[in-house]
């Protein structure tokens, strides 16, 4: 029975139900749909609809009815939104539907599961279901059909074909290669695998696992003290193990884009979480690169020179928008920050074939860490439990791993269109606790896990059972949807799942932290000693029941032939008189232009241990180089990671190509500062490539081996990978579109210290010099750079790195700079060349510039200005002050290294070129950074309420940040008497509250014990059930994140658990009641308490509530950094603040704070605003510039921004120079402030 809720905002909500409703459950859903009114039962809905697809249940269902569940409501199985459609809806057709006068069958689908199909003819099968199998693969199965002496099952044949597909086996990378008729010694993978052989130091795992683990620091673990019950946090020092991943998401991204990169991200965070015996996932990276964009209003010559495609499925720009919004809405969600991260767009038609990202690449990547003891898988024995946590089994991806591993247009798009997925963040962020609970204990129990990615059920449970074969219950798997036959049930990539082997005692702790995290887990299955793989139902044939070997042991080995093609590409003609036009031009190339579009809706600061993300300077523009976490919050130790790629030159010479990847991932990392040298260093390489076309499987060769012998020469080592070789796109016209070779390095190693200072920001305040280290050993060159891509052009000789050792000695030499506090600024030359890497030195300061003279390019032979400034061979310009110059420069000569100085700080806000023949040229630094930034507009025209899109363009400049301190501040822990080493307990007890998609409660969890409190972790769970009281509680925080995925506005899910179940209400009302506490409340938890009107506020005579939180005018989530000031208050925490004018993070949907009636309600104080009234410096449009506000007596707070994540100074995206040895930031008072109320609340009580 379906009935539907309409509001007044002319949404409709659907409510699919086994019964009748009653008066007070329909009081209940008219609250929790923001007052909506219902239509009487079985009613039609008059008018034209857009919803989701009627087949798949959304996860924004699975969080609504989850959220009706925790209100005491029962029999609900789908709850969706429906919107008025118009007369000509717009609609993602890859997601949605258009419904005409929807009524009680809305949901019914005419569909019963498929039976059970018996194959007589694989080769039919095989091109029926899209199943990519080769010729081989179909005799090999039919080999085996005869063996066993029966027809194989659908399962049996659709399982082979996806846990042995290119995607999950990567049969080229293992395959056989013979190239001009000889065969190559060497597989690509045995290549690879080289690296860590030639260069282990420090590896513990390659090539084994999920992720690759290197040799970690001491750090100290902050964490509960056991993960089924409340209990208090701790600090245990462990020793850990460091991981790196990454992982593309292609084809998905291609076909439908936000869920495609969404689950690619999810993807790669599951790859973390199930290296060893469990890892944790610190940090995300992502790389997108499409084909060109082509903005309405906005014309670039280079996009103009080739036909855009009738496209397959989705635009470039639309692909790029809803990808990253995909990739980014996943990790805000989940609760990892997304610290680094690269763009490319790029076409080019030369001869007879088209080149371009038609295909998409879509990377998601990432570091995190593991203990040492837990790095290694266990083995599993018979009699062991399978286990799965996680969400339902859906018809999605079903054929992901074959499809994904053959051109894109190949097949029929019914059978392309099964690749769509579904995202579920706030699910595997449920499956996340779960696991972290496990690892963070002093035993964990598990003995292997595995990720649920391509190929479902089968690829994941089968890589756990095959060492010793295992028995799986079909029936034991939950149902999403009942129309999925056994063969869907077993093989779809329905994500946000994780397996593992426990010992069956061992299951009752785990379902006690399940329970409590609300992670759904079922026990499916047992591991046996028989070596076979069975998947059944016990009252009935089984889907699958094949030996270990049959299954997985025996593909045939592929053979890869090919022969040298030499690549024609024009070099381009340019004119020394138009470099300021080239300047314009590159500033323009999206590989080269500000990326702020990326990062102003990414969260970069959750966790608060990001210690180096994308934006910096008073300016706060995308300029890093690098990204770092640390591991512990002591910030001693971290982990930095780094990307490069240059798949222009691949087109030219695909050798270079490899070498610049690594050169260019190395030189934005070595402004890290790594422990040790380059031998500490790992890399990730994922290879794309389109193969199968004439001469590209050579090239990639090449490409591989180039690589391989490069990275064993510098030192490091290659410990993971990926690649997807399938790069190319048919069209129906029978047009063909192959992706430029491509690999990208992802490096990462462990980080010294967390307070290390250079950034490529220029200090221009010094008397300092900028040299220029070349890391290249190359002549300029142009070919493949962005100055040719504007130019129409690919070919001409290409930068390369010609003496590895150099590099690697000039690497070495430039990390023991910056360990030693030489460096003032760092910033490697790449995309966009020399002149690009100063302008951008400038972009983050409102003053100052530089004069540049190219003397010492002339000293080594050059004299071309234009390959001067735009050539992109790999080098390093640093800023050393003339205190530190006689060191730097003997360190630079006892190595031998390339070097000059370049530049030197002036006043003026102008780049000055003086060239050897006396030219000048002067470039406006303003009028540059606007150029650079353009591009950001238009696409965050796309994304952006255009208004605000405006806003951005005209404020981004004119809104540095302000810090004015309070008088006294010292910024030490010896001045606010606390400790970071504290043992024992204080007596002083907080807890921290959070509902299931609460992201926050770490950072927050260790501010109140830094404080100087004794923290509890309360999971809304421990409050509904009575096993938390809160009685012996000073304070609480409601910390912040997205509850329930913000499904039915921000925090009304989490708000119900409180309002209708009566235990949770009477712990708050009985908490609130008394006169000795505190509250709290950060984003998600300030919109609860907003929700809950805890801050008094109270509601107008016709009962609106006073105060609202709504969504950002932007349409968007927010994430920045922005300067906020504390006005004269009495409030316990911000009191001693008042005046205070301090940097603080954003990462929030729904953060404007309004008033229902036009002055501000006299119950509540307003206690933080923000510094500036327009977008962005305001992010959200708050009333009055509010960022926080609290009661009238001052003991609850509710504010948007988070402090939490800045109580360090190296948790702030820019801290004021002058304050360098704080060894705190301002934002701890607040927590002393409260500690020390309630310190004194609790002797006045004795």
């Amino acid at each position: 029975m379906v009935v539907f809720f309409t509001s007044n905002d002319g949404r409709v909500y659907a409510v699919d139900a086994n019964h009748s409703f009653e008066a007070g459950e329909i009081e209940r859903l008219s609250w929790l749909f923001g007052n909506a009114h219902p239509l009487s039962e079985g009613a039609h809905l008059p008018g034209t609809f857009v919803g989701p697809r009627k087949e798949m249940i959304s996860p924004w269902s699975t969080n609504a009815v989850e959220i009706t569940q925790n209100m005491g409501l029962g029999g609900i199985s789908r709850i969706e939104m429906f919107v008025p459609a118009g007369n000509q809806p717009k609609y993602d057709p890859m997601l949605q539907t258009v419904y005409t006068n929807p009524g009680a069958d809305v949901f019914c689908i005419d569909a019963q599961p498929a039976p059970q199909e018996h194959i007589a003819d694989i080769h039919e099968y095989n091109q029926r279901e899209g199943l990519a199998l080769s010729a081989e693969e179909e005799d090999y199965l039919d080999g085996l059909s005869k063996r066993l002496g029966r027809l194989l099952t659908d399962s049996e044949v659709f399982g082979f074909s996806q846990v042995n597909s290119e995607h999950c086996r990567h049969k080229i990378f293992n395959g056989t290669f013979i190239i001009d008729g000889v065969e190559k010694p060497s597989s690509l993978f045995q290549l690879i695998k080289r690296t860590s052989k030639v260069n282990s130091k420090g590896l513990v795992s390659a090539y084994k696992d999920n992720v690759a683990f290197v040799e970690g620091p001491d750090v100290y673990q902050f964490a509960p003290e056991c993960g089924d019950k409340p209990s208090y946090f701790s600090e245990r020092k462990i020793n850990t193990v460091l991981s790196l991943k990454a992982e593309t998401h292609n084809f998905p991204t291609t076909v439908e884009p936000f869920n495609g990169a969404a689950t690619g991200s999810g993807g790669e965070i599951r790859d973390r979480l199930g290296g060893g015996r469990a890892s944790l996932p610190l940090a995300g990276t992502a790389v997108y690169m499409t084909s060109y964009p082509r903005f309405d209003g906005y014309t670039r010559s280079w996009e103009s020179a080739i036909n855009p495609r009738k496209w397959l499925y989705q635009t470039p720009a639309d692909i790029l928008i809803k990808a990253s919004n995909g990739a980014s809405d996943f990790g805000n969600k989940f609760g990892q920050p997304l610290i680094c991260g690269s763009l490319l767009t790029f076409e080019h038609a030369e001869g007879p074939r088209i080149y371009g990202y038609d295909k998409v690449i879509m990377l998601a990547g990432g570091v995190g860490y593991a203990t040492a003891d837990q790095a290694i898988k266990g083995e599993p024995v018979a009699g062991q439990s399978v286990v799965l946590a996680g969400g339902d089994n859906y018809r999605i991806g079903m054929g992901g791993g074959a499809v994904s591993s053959v051109d894109t247009g190949r097949y029929a798009g019914a059978i392309e269109l099964n690749a769509v997925q579904r995202a579920n963040p706030e699910m595997q962020k449920r499956v996340a606790n779960l696991i972290r609970a496990l690892a963070e204990s002093t035993s964990n129990p598990i003995v292997s896990i595995h990720d649920h990615g391509a190929g479902g059920h089968l690829n994941a449970l089968s890589e756990l059972i095959e060492s010793t074969g295992g028995n799986i219950d079909i029936n034991a798997l939950p149902i999403g949807d009942p129309t999925l036959s056994d063969k869907e049930i077993i093989g779809n990539e329905s994500q946000e799942r994780m397996g593992f082997v426990i010992n069956p005692e061992d299951i009752p702790l785990v379902e006690r932290i399940a329970q409590r995290e609300r992670a759904p887990l079922y026990v499916v299955g047992e591991t046996t000693d028989d070596h076979r793989l069975h998947f059944g139902r016990k009252d009935g044939e089984a889907a699958i029941d094949l030996a270990v070997t049959d299954m997985l042991g025996n593909p045939p080995k592929t053979v890869i032939t090919d022969t040298t093609a030499t690549p024609e590409f024009g070099e381009a003609a340019y004119e020394q008189e138009k470099i300021s036009d080239y300047i314009d031009r590159v500033l323009s190339v999206d590989a080269v232009a500000c990326k702020d579009w990326l990062t102003n809706k990414v969260d970069r600061s959750v966790t608060g241990r990001v210690a180096r993300q994308q934006c910096l300077g008073r300016l706060q523009l995308p300029l890093s180089d690098f990204g770092a976490v640390a591991l512990d919050y002591r910030g001693r130790s971290g982990i930095a990671t780094s990307i490069g790629h240059a798949p222009q030159v691949a087109l030219v010479n695909a050798e270079a190509a490899s070498r610049l990847a690594v050169a260019e991932a190395l030189t934005n990392l070595v402004g890290a500062g790594i422990a040790g040298n380059i031998s500490k260093v790992s890399l990730s390489a994922n290879w794309m490539w389109p193969c199968k076309n004439a001469g590209e499987d050579a090239a990639l060769y090449r490409a591989v081996e180039a690589c391989s012998d490069f990275v064993c020469s510098i030192g490091c080592n290659i410990p993971t990978g990926k690649d997807s070789l399938s790069m190319t796109q048919k069209y129906h016209d029978g047009t063909k579109v192959t992706a430029p070779g491509t690999v990208i390095i992802s490096a990462s190693a462990e980080r010294r210290a967390c307070t290390l200072k250079p950034t490529p920001v220029l200090n221009t305040t010094l008397n300092s010099t900028l040299y220029y280290i070349d890391f290249s050993s190359c002549k300029l060159a142009l070919g493949g750079s962005a100055l040719s891509q504007t130019l129409g052009k690919a070919g001409g000789r290409t930068p390369d790195v010609a003496d590895p050792a150099y590099f690697a000695k000039a690497f070495n030499t430039v990390n023991a700079m910056v360990n030693a506090d030489v460096v003032e600024a760092i910033h490697d030359v790449s995309a966009g060349g020399l002149v690009t890497a100063l302008l951008e030195m400038c972009f983050a300061n409102t003053k100052g510039g530089l004069n540049m003279y190219t003397d010492g390019f002339n000293r080594y032979g050059e004299s071309d200005l234009v390959k001067i400034l735009f050539a992109e061979n790999p080098a390093v310009l640093i800023q050393v002050t003339d205190r530190m110059k006689e060191r730097a420069e003997a360190m630079l000569d006892k190595a031998h290294l390339r070097y000059f100085p370049i530049a030197s700080p002036s006043k003026e806000n102008v780049l000055t070129i003086t060239h050897s023949d006396n030219r000048t040229i002067l470039v406006s630094i303003p009028a540059a950074r606007r150029r650079w930034f353009e591009p950001s507009f238009r696409f965050d025209l796309l994304q952006t309420a255009p208004s605000c899109a405006e806003s951005r363009f005209a404020n981004f400049d004119k809104q540095p940040l302000v810090f004015r301190m309070p008088a006294g501040f010292d910024g030490t822990f010896d001045s606010m008497k606390i400790s970071p080493r504290r043992r024992t307990k204080s007596g002083v007890k907080a807890a921290i509250i959070r509902e299931k998609g609460v992201n926050g409660d770490r950072e927050m969890a260790y501010s109140l014990h830094l404080a100087g409190f004794d923290v509890k972790d309360v999971h809304m769970t421990d409050l509904m059930s009575g096993r938390e009281t809160l009685d012996d509680i000073s304070m609480i925080v409601f910390c912040g994140g997205f509850s329930n995925s913000d499904v039915l506005g921000s925090a009304k899910g989490w708000a119900s658990g409180f309002k209708w179940n009566e235990t949770a209400r009477a712990t708050l009302e009985r908490f609130y009641s008394r006169p000795d506490t505190l509250s709290l409340g950060v984003c998600n938890g300030c919109q609860l308490m907003i929700e809950l009107d805890l801050l008094g506020a109270g509601t107008t005579e016709s009962g609106e509530p006073r105060v609202k939180m709504m969504h950002n005018n932007s349409g968007k989530f927010e994430s920045t950094f922005v300067s906020i000031k504390i006005p004269r208050n009495h409030t316990v925490m911000f009191g001693s603040l008042s005046g205070t004018t301090a940097g603080i993070w954003v990462a929030h949907g729904e953060g404007r704070f309004n008033f229902t009636e036009s002055r501000k309600p006299s119950k509540v104080k307003i206690a933080a605003k923000y510094e500036y009234s327009a977008y962005p410096g305001n992010p959200n449009g708050s009333v009055h510039n509010i960022a926080a506000l609290a009661s009238a007596n001052g003991r609850h707070l509710a504010i948007m921004p988070h402090l939490e994540r800045a109580i360090f100074p190296w948790q702030w995206a820019h801290y004021p120079a002058s304050r360098a040895n704080d060894e705190v930031a301002v934002w701890l008072q607040a927590f002393v402030n409260a500690r020390k109320w309630c310190e004194k609340a609790l002797k006045k009580a004795k």
